[in-house]
């Protein structure tokens, strides 16, 4: 019957379990395991249609943690619930130039 649908809010909400879901396709090439599942993903913050998070490179010195960077939030930004990622690498030599790059993403 008309009006007996449940309403769950906004249907185009990210879902925070669709974000892991993303994250757990991007894969460390070095393990092949994924960087969630590395546990190198942290503070994941769904609001809306945003998210941020903090991207924490296996090394200080981790060479892919530029390309990595840019997987994350490329892949993120593909998915349709989201409007906004925000991430941050911490614990890198060059985080500064790769949080600057990603901003301008």
């Amino acid at each position: 019957p008309k009006g007996s649908e449940i309403y769950r809010g906004d249907v185009n909400m990210a879902e925070e379990q669709e974000v892991i879901e993303t994250l757990k396709t991007i894969m460390d090439p070095h393990t092949n395991i994924s960087l969630y599942d590395m546990g190198l993903i942290k503070d994941i913050k769904v609001e809306g249609k945003r998210v941020s998070l903090v991207f924490i490179p296996s090394s200080p010195f981790c060479p892919v943690g530029i390309q990595l960077a840019m997987n994350i939030k490329k892949a993120l930004l593909a998915m349709e619930s989201l409007d906004n990622v925000d991430v941050v690498v911490q614990g890198h030599i060059q985080e500064k130039q790769i949080n600057e790059m990603l901003e301008g993403m």
